[in-house]
């Protein structure tokens, strides 16, 4: 039994199928201008279309990369090159909740004289707004808050974020891999003008993503190279995974109404028959707002590594932690971060 989707999910038969001829026949480069090129150019162009489609964004707001990574790293570091080109210091506001990707990735730029403040959270996985609106400064270029807890699944307020940097004309990301193909979004309603995606988290392959970039959102390249993607990632396009990517959407956008509330209903009953089961077992973020699918829990006394490894023995296939975090032994930092002792946070 497999429960551990916000690592990565299987690909969905419908994407293999999608995928199958561009490894074989369909093999021509998308920027050669000849019949085989032009051809993957117009898939490409569909897919785009998809991903698009599925956050109310426009096909040419899309810059597909590798994952959610790249999308993260070309967001926040896009945004600081802008305002160093131009001559200004950069000062940057997350929160201490983010993925590595986001967090990495900040304290990279620390090292390159750009200041950071982490916003802390409160006892249910949420940024505190208050110290979020409290730490805008003169010189703030970019707020980067996550759209849901790769861990707790719990959604952070972006609306309300959007509302303050937008007053203050500040850029603000949101890395939304955990969000897009499990709560609808609509881009326009978050308000965001940067978000990053990942196919193989909501079935489609993996090594394929997006950024979404609003019209009108400065962003330099990270890398360089050819003019791919509008100058902002360059590269021969992986078109297979685009093409997976691109039909993952378009069967998310048909499917995830009905999904949200069954798979909802699913976590309902998992969190209800262990916390029966275990008078002590805490569910992480209860009373906040969650994606559907993500049931975190710490049962006291017990290390998580060790629920993982038996129940996986059982057949049980779950995490303890980040994925992307596997084979670190401290406790996890989303969990320290709302407030859990680390002693106990090794149970989640």
């Amino acid at each position: 039994t497999y429960l551990d989707h916000n690592a990565t999910t299987y690909m969905r038969q419908e994407v293999i199928d999608a995928v199958q001829p561009f490894l074989r026949e369909r093999f021509g480069n998308a920027s050669s201008i000849h019949f085989f090129g032009q051809e993957n150019r117009e898939a490409i162009d569909e897919a785009r279309d998809n991903i698009a489609r599925l956050i109310g964004a426009e096909a040419e707001e899309i810059v597909l990369t590798s994952g959610g990574t790249e999308s993260d790293n070309l967001a926040i570091r896009g945004v600081v090159r802008t305002r160093r080109k131009e001559g200004g210091r950069c000062h940057i506001i997350t929160s201490v909740l983010e993925h590595p990707a986001v967090l990495k990735t900040c304290e990279s730029l620390e090292a390159e004289d750009c200041d950071v403040t982490y916003v802390p959270s409160d006892g249910q996985g949420s940024v505190r707004m208050d110290v979020l609106e409290g730490s805008f400064r003169p010189e703030t270029v970019l707020v980067s808050v996550m759209l849901a807890n790769n861990e707790t699944g719990v959604i952070q307020p972006i609306k309300r974020i959007s509302e303050l940097t937008r007053k203050r004309g500040i850029v603000l990301h949101t890395d939304a891999v955990q969000g897009v193909g499990k709560i609808g979004i609509d881009i326009d309603d978050l308000g965001v003008d940067l978000l990053s995606i990942s196919a193989h988290k909501f079935y489609g392959p993996k090594g394929i993503g997006a950024l979404y970039v609003r019209r009108g959102t400065d962003l330099e390249p990270v890398y360089t190279g050819g003019s791919h993607e509008r100058g902002l990632r360059p590269g021969t396009e992986n078109i297979p995974g685009i093409i997976g990517f691109g039909e993952a959407c378009r069967i998310t956008g048909e499917r995830l109404p009905k999904e949200i509330k069954y798979i909802g209903e699913l976590r309902e009953r998992l969190e209800d028959g262990i916390s029966a089961r275990i008078e002590d077992a805490i569910v992480v973020g209860k009373d906040a707002p969650r994606v559907p699918n993500t049931c975190s829990m710490v049962i006291p006394r017990i290390e998580g590594e060790a629920v993982t490894l038996n129940l996986s023995m059982l057949g049980f296939a779950v995490s303890s932690g980040s994925a992307c975090s596997s084979g670190m032994q401290e406790a996890s930092h989303v969990l320290t971060a709302i407030g859990l002792d680390p002693a106990v946070a090794q149970g989640g």
